[in-house]
């Protein structure tokens, strides 16, 4: 088979980290595997493999035509049978469907809001959808929401899975007293809901001032990254809760953290909670999309309701009391997520479906 991925950039998020996730798993397992970027590059390229095809189309805009041709040129030339458009690069990968018929499509859907989006959206979505080989989803809510709203009756879910970059150099340094950090990472938009670790980060400024938050992610500097920072200010919470925006070295990161965390109101399978997992530490996380799957409350991590600041302030003492704890949760987590989102499972399935399309 002959794979390519298509992703409209490489910043650092996590459907474009699956999706060089992907493009490296079936460089050793397919007659070729490629990655397309559309309209911009970013921190993620540096973990592509060598043995990964790369395109960047350097899309302009929604209807760019000269992007079209030329991915069609690259799909020719490269004998490709299958794209996989990972979130809203879906429309690209059907242009080219226009123009060169004989390439199928896959859509890798990522968004834990997908149900909830706009009609607008969502008719485009469903016209697209008529031309869909198959479809991947993350969560199994997705995949009742695909089942039922889409015309593409050939939707798998297969959970998210990852490696950490261990090669990334180290250059992030961490505020704070170490020993005493609490890590986010998320990006900064509104379904992460950091407003819900602000409002935590309030009752433990109050019992442990000397613990800190370090939130790190790509910062859009939008209306909603405005009404963080200014959140900060207001709570007079600069000396407690910090900001780094994107970043590559992530292991470098978690290895300066105790403690990490997770507040979204909204999600399909978490990146980060698999890269905490691989690195064996005690997480506490709000009880959204299939996080309850890889969390099991009390026994490998804590899982709060959404919003439930009382409660997520409560867990996160536990583990700030209890070292013991905190490294037996992490164990436990390491353990689960080994046997549950390794790379190995998760691409044997995948090839045993495509196969089968």
């Amino acid at each position: 088979m002959r794979i390519v991925q298509i992703i409209d950039s490489l910043e650092i998020g996590g459907a474009e980290k699956m999706a060089i996730n992907y493009a490296n798993a079936l460089s050793t397992k397919c007659d070729f595997s490629g990655l397309v970027a559309t309209r911009a590059e970013g921190k993620l390229k540096n973990q592509l493999n060598q043995s990964v095809s790369y395109l960047f189309l350097k899309k302009k805009a929604t209807l760019d035509f000269g992007a079209v041709f030329r991915l069609k040129k690259y799909c020719k030339e490269n004998k490709v049978d299958f794209l996989q458009p990972h979130s809203s690069s879906y429309f690209t990968a059907l242009l080219v469907k226009f123009i060169y018929p004989k390439v199928a499509i896959i859509w890798h859907d990522h968004n834990g809001l997908s149900e909830f989006i706009s009609s607008e959206k969502s008719f485009a979505l469903k016209i697209a959808s008529f031309f869909f080989k198959g479809i991947i989803v993350v969560n199994y809510k997705l995949k009742a929401w695909a089942e039922k709203e889409l015309n593409c009756k050939k939707v798998i879910y297969l959970p998210n899975f990852t490696t950490i970059d261990n090669a990334a150099k180290a250059e992030t340094v961490l505020e704070g007293e170490s020993g005493k950090r609490i890590l986010c990472l998320a990006n900064l938009r509104d379904q992460k809901n950091h407003f819900l670790l602000l409002e935590v980060a309030e009752k433990l400024k109050q019992s442990h001032p000397d613990w800190t938050f370090h939130l790190v992610g790509k910062d859009f500097k939008d209306e909603y990254s405005r009404q963080v920072k200014t959140a900060i200010l207001n709570k007079n919470l600069e000396r407690n809760v910090f900001i780094y925006g994107s970043k590559n070295d992530i292991k470098n990161i978690i290895n300066q953290s105790e403690i990490a965390i997770l507040t979204s109101k909204s999600e399909g399978l978490p990146i980060a909670l698999i890269e905490y997992g691989l690195s064996k530490k005690p997480v506490v996380s709000t009880k959204v999309g299939e996080i309850p799957l890889i969390i099991k409350d009390g026994m490998n991590g804590f899982i709060v309701g959404v919003n439930d600041a009382n409660l997520f302030y409560q867990k996160l003492l536990k583990f700030i009391t209890e070292e013991d704890l905190r490294m037996k949760m992490g164990n436990s987590l390491y353990q689960t997520v080994l046997e549950n989102n390794s790379e190995d499972g998760v691409i044997t399935n995948y090839l045993n479906w495509v196969s089968n399309l």
